[in-house]
């Protein structure tokens, strides 16, 4: 479906600076790109990792127009309410939620800048594209509210929607005028799901855990020490109880500890010893538990540190490859966003552990019905 005819042409005060998780450069039902064709002063950049972006930094140098960052987070100001004064480089990360979280966190230079958020005032027109909260939008939802701000003209930028909504028009009638091509898809609803009976059998049995460590990075000729227990948790879906401590390394924390845990060197500091860390955890834990992790690493660690965990394990990244029947990526991009249970990066991905067994527990009730 070729929406050219429909594209508007909006001239704005405000640079449009749209960063592109390479991962979202070649999906079709996109919207970045629909939206840099509309606005002749925005720029599209496709990639991961800007530490040493020319054109991001030629971009983000313009001193009659500073740049700020619209993504969410704790410090972010609603720039619906508080916009920024005067003329400003509008930053705006494309691609699944996953994609753009870890876009932003593993680039100093976009932490860097002031950071702007909003909750949408209407639902998201993107029908064929669930988000994962109903205040999340599309990147060309979020231009059409956040210039019409900024530009001071919200009916202006309205016509950003309407290449957006023929597309998924076109779609939708596509799919329902096709059902035959589609059909193979569906999978018998009698089929058996392809997931451990325990999440039902012992679903009051299931702990999810997460492990978060100070690690050094690799030099050859150099000996690098283990990795050491920081940040620990567990959390029992049936009955939401949460277990959480924050152990301090015996040695000197690794220098990316704090960035890539979410935790401050403070809180860290301010920790327990791993010992006391293991025993407490004895308090929370079960005989008859059933031990729910992304792969082996957080039993692992713990175990490397004296902790103990029943026999019973459940690896959920294996889970969800056998359910998808193939590669499914990072925990991010598998669970993709979710309210966190607790603090720092271990508490968000508890939070997609949970999320996790509670939909393949649903599946397997239903199945079971």
């Amino acid at each position: 479906m070729c929406y050219c005819p429909l594209l508007p042409r909006l001239e704005t005060a405000t640079r449009v600076v749209i960063l592109q998780h390479r991962r979202e450069r070649d999906m079709a039902i996109g919207t970045a790109r629909m939206a840099r064709l509309s606005l002749p002063n925005a720029e599209l950049h496709v990639g991961v990792d800007w530490t040493d972006s020319a054109p991001l930094a030629r971009a983000l140098s313009d001193p009659e127009r500073p740049p700020v960052l619209l993504y969410p987070g704790p410090d972010a100001r609603d720039i619906l309410r508080e916009p920024p004064v005067g003329p400003v480089t509008l930053v705006v990360v494309d691609g699944t939620w996953a994609q753009a979280r870890a876009v932003v966190r593993d680039n100093p230079i976009l932490n860097a800048l002031p950071r702007y958020a909003f909750a949408a005032p209407e639902p998201s027109r993107y029908r064929i594209r669930r988000e994962p909260r109903a205040e999340y939008c599309s990147t060309i939802e979020a231009l059409m509210y956040v210039l019409g701000v900024l530009e001071g003209d919200p009916e202006k930028f309205r016509a950003l929607l309407v290449p957006f909504e023929a597309m998924i028009d076109a779609q939708l009638a596509c799919e329902a005028g096709t059902p035959a091509q589609r059909s193979h898809r569906v999978k018998p609803k009698h089929k058996r799901p392809r997931l451990p009976a325990e999440i039902r059998t012992r679903w009051r049995d299931l702990v999810c855990v997460i492990a978060e460590a100070s690690s050094w990075p690799y030099r050859a000729g150099t000996p690098t020490p283990p990795a050491a227990l920081v940040h620990w948790l567990a959390y029992r879906p049936s009955d939401g109880s949460l277990f959480e401590a924050i152990a301090v390394p015996p040695g000197e924390l690794a220098p990316n500890t704090a960035f890539h845990s979410e935790l401050t060197s403070e809180e860290i500091a301010a920790g327990m010893t791993a010992e006391e860390l293991v025993r407490r955890f004895a308090a929370f834990g079960r005989a008859g538990d059933v031990v729910c992790s992304w792969g082996s690493y957080a039993p692992t660690l713990f175990a490397a540190h004296g902790g103990a965990l029943p026999e019973a394990t459940l690896d959920l990244r294996r889970i969800a490859q056998r359910y998808a029947q193939g590669k499914v990526g990072g925990l991010e991009t598998y669970a993709g966003e979710v309210t966190p249970l607790a603090r720092g990066r271990g508490g968000r991905r508890l939070a997609m552990l949970a999320s996790l067994l509670r939909t393949w527990h649903a599946v397997l009730d239903e199945h079971e019905r």
